[in-house]
């Protein structure tokens, strides 16, 4: 390769938790720029969960727990062989496996009805924390697809 890797960057805690998961979290999160609005949209889920689920240590573990739930550990990739395009399953690397994980979770959150967002992702880590929802189907179909192409494994790049 002719050019150098691009510096990872550093990414600084949230002014709440003191956690940099969390900054990556609203990072995703945040749209046209709006970096406050994103953690005041964070925070409020965080306050939801709490709420609704007082029996947990920390709405914040719950949070942590919920997105270990749905990162995914292998993904398939088109890999054209003599003609035939085949999906080959491969591991994911641990930077996108968080980076999947948080999209799919935010995408879900998204997706569903319910009156402000806060409440629609409080909604959404709560049923990835018990092993249900969008974000949560959308990590067993990818594993299942890649499952399923167990065969093509030995085409791996």
């Amino acid at each position: 390769m002719r050019k150098s890797k691009p510096k990872k960057r550093i990414i600084l805690p949230d002014p709440k938790f003191k956690d940099t998961l969390v900054t990556k979290f609203v990072n995703n999160l945040m749209l046209s720029g709006k970096k406050q609005t994103s953690y005041e949209i964070f925070y409020e889920s965080i306050e939801i969960i709490s709420k609704r689920m007082a029996d947990e240590p920390s709405p914040l573990d719950v949070w942590k727990k919920a997105l270990e739930n749905v990162t995914p550990a292998v993904e398939v990739r088109s890999r054209r062989v003599g003609g035939a395009t085949f999906q080959i399953p491969q591991e994911i690397r641990p930077s996108r496996r968080l980076s999947l994980g948080m999209k799919w979770m935010i995408l879900a959150a998204r997706k569903r009805n319910d009156k402000s967002m806060a409440q629609k992702l409080a909604n959404e880590v709560m049923a990835a924390f018990n092993n249900e929802g969008g974000a949560y189907k959308k990590k067993e179909d990818t594993h299942r697809m890649a499952e399923a192409n167990k065969a093509f494994s030995h085409f791996r790049f």
